[in-house]
């Protein structure tokens, strides 16, 4: 050491020279070799490639490779560089010899060249090839070979090598001429690329095939007589054909990398995507396309979630259909309105809440709320209707006057906590309308929800009956990992029985009331589902849910064209329960006992049972239930011996009067549950001689029984509405009128009615609100 400290004061000018070579040596290799735009390539859960979007500068780049195939790699070296591994960046005996022949030729024919020195030209972009610009790149490749491995070395040569045309390195080469990965090559086809990157303007595949073929061939024997390959690879080699057209990329889920490439541009991603469920999702939408387009129904969009993971398994933005009908539309993330597919948060929020039993009857009748006159889709009313057959028979009339019921900020408040993204306007702006259609959201919000709600369920059992507190969270296509908060006895948004109901309910398969072809589209293991059908037939929604997997589908147009027939249970459900039967089958969830109770139920209300409920069943169900009221609709009345007559001490001996608990709906109810129900039982009527007979009494002031009525026309042509008449010994009651079996509206006080019936018999019927019935038979002449 003193002796080298000794020798720089003696030989200060040479330290210094030294030093400052010493430096720039070391300083003259940029930091990054390479600024060239990438592709933004996407690739499954298995590495596979679903899609590539090109480079900004029109060219085939893919993002550097860390791995090579052995085929490849063995190929390249030996074409290019026997001793990579052995030399310091530069081979001199190649480059005497390359010398030589230079010389001998009078121009430059072989460069001599190692792959690290390559590395270097390529780096060095529009450089001319002279011994001045070798000897430039001699040094900077001894400079790359200590900063870099060998192995990061040859994945920078495969990844920036050119391939001909607009492809440059392996990875997209491989899947241009071959359609393949690299991994999938064969010992011929990665012989073909390794020839490639030589002379690339010379040898493109389509054109000199004459010149690729024997360049190819030669490696080939290289290869067999290195002992690399054996005679039967070689000779099955050299009989393989040559790459002609460029294939295209494959696009198995463009709209994910459109949506990657947004923040991922010019990156390598690979995503959650499960390849094979990915192909052949895409081919059960192919298949529906080319039936709904003809009905002029151009789009479809289909999600798939791990419910445990919370990973995209399949993720299709839209069908193959063209520009004009918005094939680059991706559709999942877009709003869109709702129709019914929110029906289920409303059940479970009543039930969360304890408003309501799973089976609470709720009326189904003739319904008005100022100038909102919600309708079924089969326009019946079936007077009451259990709460869960409301939900899975689709029925619009129950589910808003369970809406007013529950009341509409409460229920705002259960979906903002769904942090439901286009639910954005207050509570006000939505109105009732909230639970038909009236709101808009997105198919990736929709199934996130469903998707939390049966692993919330799935939590609960799996972890001593508590609660993650980040269960609603976001759905990942990157594999970045999922957080769901900390465990805690609070329940996120619904708690867990009130949940497990929920999903009860809608695996019935008898539910969609828009048709009656369900029973087609069964499934041999158990799934929550629900349609949706939005004004206009506009959207068409399906979304269902296993223990393990949650499947949304929605089909319509994206400009929002309507067509007849669009309606979720014939456009969407197909493809839904067609996407379930790829999936493994999953078992249904636990039932959530810390969280339910056995209460006795009354069969007949589904309320808890009253102590004069005649008909009781015991079930379990959610804690908050035991707020709910008990059975409404049973009463005692007092009977006549025969049970023919309702009586009282004025008409009857007390001793021969019987005591009996009956059910009896709201009048306006039982007059459509009996049509429904013929099992159902109105009061039996006082006895004659009771005191009750004579306080109430209803009939007919206009017109008269079989009365034939002409309707006249006024000045302007038009028919006059005909005036009913009803007098009544209580005015203050109210009385429900309907025609034919159709409601047509009420009246208090004063009972006038106005109808415009068309010509032909009619029935006018009207019920007070005790239960008391007229019915009346006219005629109107044409």
């Amino acid at each position: 050491m003193l002796k080298f400290l000794h020798y720089i004061k003696r030989n200060k000018i040479k330290s210094t020279i030294a030093l400052i070579l010493l430096v720039a040596y070391y300083f003259c290799l940029p930091k990054e070799l390479f600024k060239d735009p990438t592709a933004t390539v996407i690739t499954s859960d298995s590495n596979q490639l679903l899609g590539a979007l090109i480079a900004d500068d029109g060219q085939w780049r893919f993002p550097e490779t860390d791995s090579i195939p052995i085929k490849f790699r063995t190929c390249i070296l030996q074409f290019e560089d026997d001793y990579f591994y052995e030399h310091p960046g530069f081979n001199p005996i190649s480059i005497f010899k390359a010398l030589i022949q230079n010389i001998s030729s009078g121009e430059v024919e072989r460069g001599g060249s190692t792959i690290t020195q390559q590395v270097i030209r390529l780096s060095r972009k529009g450089q001319k090839r002279t011994y001045s610009e070798k000897l430039k790149e001699l040094v900077l490749a001894t400079r790359l070979e200590l900063r870099l491995s060998k192995e990061e070395i040859l994945n920078l040569y495969v990844s920036h090598a050119p391939f001909g045309g607009n492809v440059v390195g392996v990875d997209a080469a491989a899947w241009r001429y071959f359609n393949r990965n690299t991994s999938d090559l064969s010992w011929a086809e990665s012989a073909t690329l390794a020839v490639l990157p030589n002379a690339p303007s010379l040898i493109y595949p389509g054109k000199n095939q004459e010149r690729l073929f024997k360049k190819r061939n030669r490696l080939l024997k290289k290869l067999f007589d290195n002992g690399t390959i054996d005679a039967l690879t070689y000779n099955l080699s050299i009989a393989e054909g040559l790459p002609q057209k460029p294939y295209p990329l494959p696009q198995i889920a463009p709209h994910l990398l459109q949506k990657i490439a947004k923040t991922e541009k010019g990156n390598r991603i690979t995503t959650t995507l499960d390849f094979k469920l990915q192909g052949q999702a895409n081919t059960v939408v192919e298949q529906y396309y080319n039936q709904l387009k003809q009905n002029e129904i151009h789009n479809i969009s289909i999600l798939v979630l791990d419910v445990k993971s919370r990973k995209v398994l399949t993720y299709i933005g839209n069908s193959p259909t063209d520009k004009e009908h918005q094939k680059n539309v991706d559709i999942i993330d877009k709003p869109r309105s709702t129709g019914s597919i929110l029906k289920p948060f409303l059940y479970a929020s009543m039930l969360d809440a304890g408003d309501i039993l799973p089976n609470t009857l709720v009326a189904d009748i003739p319904t008005q709320f100022g100038s909102y006159q919600p309708e079924n889709f089969n326009k019946e009313y079936d007077g009451a209707v259990p709460a869960d057959l409301a939900l899975s028979r689709s029925l619009n009339v129950p589910a808003v006057r369970m809406l007013q019921d529950f009341g509409l900020d409460r229920f705002y408040q259960y979906l903002k906590q769904l942090e439901l993204k286009d639910v954005k306007f207050n509570a006000n702006h939505y109105g009732l309308s909230l639970i038909l259609g009236g709101a808009e959201s997105n198919l990736w919000d929709l199934c996130k929800s469903y998707a939390a709600m049966a692993s919330t369920l799935n939590h609960f059992n799996e972890n001593s009956s508590q609660y993650y507190s980040n269960e609603f969270c976001e759905p990942t296509f990157t594999n970045s990992k999922i957080n769901f908060g900390k465990l805690s006895q609070e329940k996120t948004v619904f708690d867990a029985a009130s949940t497990y109901l929920t999903f009860e309910s809608m695996k019935q398969v008898n539910r969609p009331e828009e048709d009656d072809s369900w029973e087609y589209y069964d499934s041999s293991q158990e799934i929550a589902w629900k349609t949706g059908t939005s004004f206009g037939f506009r959207d068409a929604w399906a979304i269902g849910t296993t223990k393990k997997y949650v499947v949304g589908v929605w089909v319509g147009n994206a400009d929002g064209e309507g067509r007849p027939g669009l309606v979720g249970v014939q456009a969407a459900a197909p493809i839904l329960f067609d996407i379930f039967d790829l999936l493994p089958k999953s078992t249904w969830f636990a039932k959530p006992y810390d969280e339910m109770i056995k209460v006795d139920i009354c069969k007949k209300s589904g309320f808890r049972a009253s102590s004069i409920c005649d008909d009781i069943s015991t079930q379990f169900i959610q804690l908050s239930g035991q707020k709910t009221q008990p059975c409404p609709y049973h009463k005692l009345i007092h009977l006549d011996d025969l049970e023919q007559f309702q009586v009282n001490s004025s008409c009857d001996n007390i001793s021969n009067i019987k005591l009996k608990s009956w059910f009896q709906l709201p009048p306006l109810q039982a007059f459509y549950y009996k049509s429904k129900n013929p099992f159902y039982k109105e009061l039996p009527p006082f006895r004659s001689d009771c005191t009750e007979t004579a306080s109430i009494k209803m009939a007919f002031i206009y017109p008269s029984q079989q009365s034939t009525i002409f309707l006249p026309k006024d000045f302007d042509s038009n028919t006059n509405e005909l005036i009913l008449k009803v007098a009544h010994s209580k005015p203050e009651l109210e009385l429900y009128w309907s025609i034919d079996q159709t409601y047509v509206g009420s009246t208090k006080d004063i009972h006038d009615m106005a109808i415009l019936p068309k010509p032909g018999e009619h029935v006018i019927t009207v019920v007070d609100e005790l239960g008391n019935e007229l019915k009346h038979k006219i005629i109107i002449s044409e």
